[in-house]
């Protein structure tokens, strides 16, 4: 039984792209950026829509686009209608709202710089390069051979380490006593790295030898385990597939790092406390 943990998701700053089943589904026979709707004369174009569709929740990108389609012209429509009622009352003189909107026009263009200037450092050349020099050709992160026992308390689990201690067989107490799905197979887990466990049972497999058993019970959310190291190996070299994600993540971070130190590095910054009197500023970085 594996316990994964859960993995951070690659989150770039925005895309071009549409949902692939709305998108591939509109794209042919269509004219260059149709027009799909208007309101008061204001066109609603194609890209409109897919820009939209963006946005949309995981739910609501499951639907068939013949779906989808006309929910998203809907909501363009109102929003049309909704901003030409706001100019009609003149909101957008309205300081505060005048304010916010410009707040909102700064994150864009905040935005679109940091975009600009990280989109080399996550092409396909440049996460080709990363794993061709952190990866390729390497063994991947060291690997262990484990069985388990799962028993739903800590005196179960003890009552298992002592009869081990006694000589028992560790794959026939698994068989007989693991609640696991693997106990059929003696507790078998197979080969895994470290980041495919939950922290507490990797922690305690890989602090063991091949042939050690962990001699006090080991808690997790899916109860108390006791287990053993059959085997150690370094692991197989990940391809481009397994790690382009990561990659991907750790290039766009290190990019927005150094597009900010970049930008900070050539403007003045002056701090102050929260009462508004002058605070000590910080050394200029080495």
């Amino acid at each position: 039984m594996r316990f994964p943990l859960k993995l951070s998701a690659l989150a770039l700053m925005t895309s071009l792209a549409a949902p692939a089943a709305f998108a591939q589904s509109t794209a042919a026979a269509q004219p260059a950026d149709p027009v799909v709707a208007s309101v008061n004369g204001i066109k609603i174009h194609f890209s409109d829509i897919q820009a939209d569709a963006q946005d949309i929740p995981a739910q609501m990108q499951q639907l068939p686009p013949n779906q989808l389609f006309p929910i998203l012209v809907s909501q363009e429509i109102d929003r049309k209608a909704l901003l030409i009622a706001a100019q009609k009352e003149d909101l957008e003189k309205n300081p505060a709202v005048a304010a916010a909107m410009q707040a909102a026009a700064n994150i864009k263009l905040e935005n679109a710089y940091v975009q600009q200037h990280i989109a080399a450092s996550v092409s396909p050349a440049a996460v080709q390069a990363a794993y061709n020099k952190d990866y390729a050709g390497k063994p991947g992160p060291e690997q262990v051979d484990a069985r388990h026992i799962l028993v739903k308390t800590q005196a179960e689990a003890q009552a298992i380490i002592d009869q081990l201690n006694k000589g028992a067989n560790f794959a026939a107490l698994a068989k007989k006593d693991s609640i696991d799905p693997g106990a059929a197979n003696g507790g078998e887990l197979g080969w895994f790295s470290q980041d495919e466990m939950v922290p507490a049972f990797a922690d305690a497999a890989f602090a063991l030898q091949p042939g050690q058993y962990t001699k006090t019970p080991v808690q997790t959310q899916f109860g108390w385990h006791v287990i053993l190291c059959e085997g150690k190996r370094p692991g197989p070299t990940p391809t481009l597939a397994d790690v382009q994600d990561q990659i991907r993540q750790t290039l766009a971070d290190n990019a927005i790092k150094a597009t900010l130190a970049d930008v900070r590095s050539k403007v003045k910054v002056e701090v102050y406390n929260a009462d508004g009197t002058a605070a000590p500023q910080a050394a200029p970085a080495q």
